[in-house]
This record gives C-alpha cells, structure tokens and sequence, in this order.
C-alpha cells in the first residue's frame, strides 16, 4: 500500500468557501444502512443495498412527468462511455468519468459549481487492456471518504471535504490484462472490489479491504483450491448440496483454472438480515470452448459470500462450461415476494445467458429460471426436476453451441449474442407494481471459436463474431416489465438500439431510462406506456438517479455514448468484427449520436 498526496489538483480558490457546503455530507460517518434510507440521497452506485433501484420520492408522477424540463447540465469534459450514475450526499453530488477517471464535487446550492476535482495520474497504457471501452461505474461513499477503482487497479480512497486523496492500495496488475471498471460496494467496515480482464486470462476475484485504511481482509478467488475460492467443502452448497472437495479444480483441465477468466466487474449486493453478499463471476478464459473442456468452475456463477469473512454459504453455475461469452456478473436484486402463498426472500438476476432467475437468496434454493427474450435459442430452458442428474442447468442446443463442431466452424444465428439478453446496465425492482423493469439487447450473432496461444498481457479470445437483430426484426433491443415470481413478461417496449442503460423505478408510478440514441425516457410503471422523452448530447449508457434538493426531486443521468455496444463510436472502430463483432451490429448508431460526456438533470417547473 502507498499513501499518496499526488495525483490530484483541486480548483483554485474554492476551498475555503467550499467547507460550509461539504459539512452535510461528512457529517454522518457511514452508517449507510441509515443514509441509504433518506431518498434525498444517493448514496452508493446501486442506490440501495437491495439494488432494487427504486425511489420513495413521488412529487414526479405518471400524471406530471411529461412536464419534466431540464434544470441544469455539466460537463465532465471527458469522451467515451460513461457508465454509473452520480452520488448525492447533502448538498454536494459526486460525478465520475471514463479514463481517467476523473471525480468532480459539485455544489448543489450553487448551481453545481466545482467544489474541488480528482484528477489521477494513470499510464495511458491501460486502455488498450480495457476490453470493452474505458468505463468506470462509480464511486462509493463511507466515513466521509469516497472510493474509486481506477482503470489502473488503483482502489483510492478519496476526503470527500477536499478530494485529497486518504490512502490507495493496488489491487491488481494492469500488465496481466487486470483492470478496474466496477462500482466498489460498503459494508461496515470494509469496502469490496472486483476485477476486469477476463478477454485477457486473468483469474476472477473479489476482495475486501479496510475502509479505515487500505489494509486487504481477505481476496475470494473464482477458480482454484478451496482455500483460494474461500470455501468449506461441506458447508457450501449448490442447489441444496454440498459442493464437496476440490470442487473447482475437478473442472479444469491441468492449471488452466491459473488463467481461467471469471471476472467480477458488475454490481454487488447485500442482505443485512443475513449478512450476505451478493455478486456474479464472468466468463471462463479463453471463448474458444473446445481449449477448456469440463464445467469450468466457478465462472459464470452467483455467490452468496458472508460479508465478515468472505466464505461461501452457497454458489450457483447458471451457464457451466460457457461457450458463448454470457459473462454472469449482472446485478442480484434482493426482494422479497409472494410465492405459492408465502413470503421468499428471493434473488432475482437477468443474466447475460437471457434466463431470468429466481432464487431464495437465503438458501440458494432454484424457483423460477425463463427466458427473458422470446429470440433466445441456445437453450430449451433449464432442467427444474430436483431428481434429475442435471438439475439446474440448461438444455443446450447444439446447433448453436460454439465448438461442437470443432475449431473453425461457424455457429450462425446464435440468440443471444455474446452482449447477452442484458449486459451490466441494471434492471429495476418497484415494491409497489411488484414488477422487475429490464433493459435488454435482442441481438443475435455467429461464432467462429479459434485456437489461440495465452500470453500475459495480450487478448486471451479465440473466437470471431458477428451481431444483428433476430432473423426479420430490425430492434435490437426491448425495455420490459418481468413477473419473477411466474418467469412471465408483463409488457415489452421496442427499441432501434440496445438499452444499454440502467432502469430507475419510483413510488411516483414513473419508470426511467436512456437509450443509445441519448433519449432519456419516461414509461407508466403498470403499463409501459411513453410518458416522456428527452434527447440528451450522447447516447446514454449510465444509470438514471433520483434525489432531492432544496424540497425538489430531480431526475439525473449521465450521457456520453460507448460501451461494448458503443465501442465503434467509442474508439473509431470500422471494421465490423471489431469490438468483438459490435462495431457491425451497431454501426447504424453513428447516424443517431456522437461522442460527449455530460450529466443531465431534469426537474418539473416551478410554476
């Protein structure tokens, strides 16, 4: 660990006036599970512990929200995607950016004026190991410091008064391919990070570290010995039974599990009840299945972790021996609903795969898993008879399963395509409608696997795609309302784009998101119905927010186009199997947006 005070400049002048404004914010000392409770605030990257992304603040409703006008906007002078959303805490909100990572403290009492800025210094040479674009999905926020996983690996803990930087520790090796994009998450004492790369072999961890001063706690592995994965052989469980010993290594051929991908770049969760942590691993290394043979455990799985030590209570593999790149880190949103006539504290996930999973989020107990697209095709479903070998996996079908016909052969019209049903843009969860509000991608794509060499440091792939809508539809995505408790979609809006933004639930009946175009949208929460739009400077891939200011809700996004579905505009990609075959499939984008950076905020009028 080092202690830094480099690495950041603040803007001249505003200090000393800026103290008064920041003493709302640094006056409570992290108890998050109080501050979450305040709706004025956001103050972590999923809103909630629950990450349901639902607000009680209801002065915008069906009936008013088409009156919406902007209020004021800033620019974070920063290109390429910008992912996440703003924090909110008191009077000051707390903006990111992409690369590198730029943090602005803006005064709310005076027209978001530049309270102080974090700008680090990072080695450029990161970017070309960002697989995806060079996002971050935001800060997180306790003890009057906030938390930044820098591209570099760099975790920064950051004085919320001043922006001078408290402690930083390395968490990774940006020149094995290691790279930080994530949110971290906070919990008590302790703040958790994930890790990106695994287009690059590196193995999946998470790891927690003091938030008082850097220290490393504990680091739970993705793949390897039962010591590295923080498991007990017979305490574990997956579906009800005992994972037993050497549970991952039995599914790696040799030492592959040492580059065997795994990452754990999307949200976290939390149930204070339980003391649970909540999160998903990503693909197995490399996307050629045919160099990896077996389950390839633990990738593509849901963990339920004790946030004290970080041990395992249950695992889940919803997609073993991944052969089509459905990365499993979306969000776990916790609720608690009505099944068979009781109450089941339950895990609901959308997983890159494009089945929708419920699960009882104490025991790890399967009830609902359904396609969440009607175009998704690899799978029949998965198997749910408890006295069957392969409960809880999917029937797969072969014609569109990437390397069964060896190396070299292309599966065609694959649905979905690696991007997945959803990508990490997070749905929405309203206690009140019961309904689970989903960005989705309807997209489809070829899959040629190839062999491919591991080298540290260089892309770790092996396949070649292609992307596109469904065979006869032109949308290539849909915004939906979901049942989890019967698996069932309740409405479904069509889409030109992906809907590559995180979804915002209110007690006012409004549900909200963007879309690639920069529209951010306003639909009824029972019925889906278009209730207003805005097209903000670029397209919108962060996540929509709510807070209130002064005794006025606000509605606040940020735009700036990228992604793994931006990333032709992102980074002047032309060829079509760029950007790991999104270049083509959203090449048409370029007549809609352009690049920016820019944070919109919306309120109703004052009259």
């Amino acid at each position: 660990m080092r202690r830094a005070s480099a690495g950041f400049w603040l803007t001249a002048g505003t200090l000393l006036s800026s103290q008064l404004a920041i003493a709302t914010a640094t006056a409570q000392s992290g108890d998050l599970l109080k501050m979450q409770a305040n709706a004025a605030d956001v103050v972590m990257p999923t809103m909630t512990y629950d990450n349901q992304r639902y607000s009680t603040l209801d002065q915008i409703t069906a009936q008013n929200v088409g009156k919406l006008q902007v209020a004021w906007t800033f620019s974070t002078g920063v290109l390429r995607g910008h992912e996440g959303a703003p924090l909110v805490i008191g009077n000051v909100m707390y903006v990111h950016a992409p690369f590198p990572n730029t943090v602005f403290a803006l005064d709310l009492d005076h027209d978001g004026k530049i309270l102080w800025k974090y700008e680090p210094k990072q080695d450029p040479n990161v970017i070309p190991v960002m697989c995806c674009d060079t996002v971050n999905r935001g800060l997180a926020y306790a003890d009057g410091k906030l938390f930044l996983h820098q591209a570099d690996t760099t975790l920064a803990a950051i004085d919320a008064k001043t922006g001078k930087v408290v402690w930083s520790v390395k968490t990774g090796d940006p020149g094995k391919g290691e790279t930080g994009t994530g949110a971290p998450m906070i919990v008590k004492d302790k703040v958790y990070v994930g890790v990106s790369g695994g287009e690059f072999g590196v193995r999946g961890w998470v790891t927690a570290y003091s938030v008082a001063d850097g220290k490393q706690i504990w680091r739970a592995w993705s793949e390897g010995t039962d010591s590295d994965l923080l498991v007990d052989p017979q305490k574990t469980t997956e579906l009800g039974k005992p994972i037993g010993a050497d549970s991952s290594l039995k599914t790696w051929q040799g030492d592959q599990w040492k580059i065997g991908g795994g990452a754990t770049w999307g949200w976290y969760s939390y149930d204070p009840a339980l003391n649970l942590i909540y999160y998903g691993s990503g693909n197995p290394s490399t996307w050629n299945p045919k160099q990896r043979p077996g389950d390839n455990k633990w990738s593509m799985t849901i963990f339920a972790r004790d946030a004290d030590t970080g041990m395992a209570k249950w695992v889940y593999q919803m997609t073993p021996h991944d052969q089509w790149d459905y990365d499993g880190v979306n969000e776990m949103i916790l609720a608690d609903q009505q099944i068979n006539g009781q109450t089941v504290p339950t895990l609901v996930h959308f997983d890159r795969n494009g089945l929708g999973y419920t699960l009882n989020r104490a025991t790890g107990e399967l009830l609902v898993a359904a396609k969440y697209d009607p175009a998704v095709n690899w799978t029949t479903g998965v198997d749910m008879n408890k006295g069957s070998p392969n409960y809880g996996r999917p029937n797969v079908v072969g014609k569109y399963a990437p390397g069964v016909a060896g190396e070299d052969v292309n599966s065609q019209g694959i649905c979905p395509a690696a991007l997945g049903s959803k990508d990490e843009q997070p749905a929405a969860y309203s206690p009140d409608t019961k309904l689970f509000y989903v960005p989705t991608n309807h997209v489809c794509m070829d899959y040629e696997p190839f062999r491919v060499s591991y080298t540290a440091g260089q892309p770790y792939v092996g396949a070649t795609l292609s992307m596109y809508p469904p065979s006869g539809e032109t949308n290539m995505g849909n915004f939906i309302a979901w049942d989890a408790t019967t698996g069932k979609i309740v409405w479904s809006d069509p889409e030109q784009f992906s809907v590559w933004s995180g979804a915002l639930a209110t007690k006012g009946g409004v549900v909200f998101y963007g879309t690639l175009e920069g529209y951010l949208k306003a639909v009824d929460a029972k019925t889906g119905k278009e209730l207003y739009k805005f097209k903000t400077p670029s397209g919108i891939i962060g996540n929509v927010v709510t807070y209130e200011h002064g005794g006025k809700q606000y509605v606040a996004v940020l735009s700036g186009v990228g992604g793994w579905a931006g990333i032709g505009l992102a980074a002047g990609l032309t060829d079509p199997h760029d950007g790991l075959g999104a270049v083509g499939g959203y090449a048409a984008l370029n007549n809609y947006t352009a690049l920016g950076g820019t944070l919109t905020v919306f309120s109703l009028p004052s009259n």
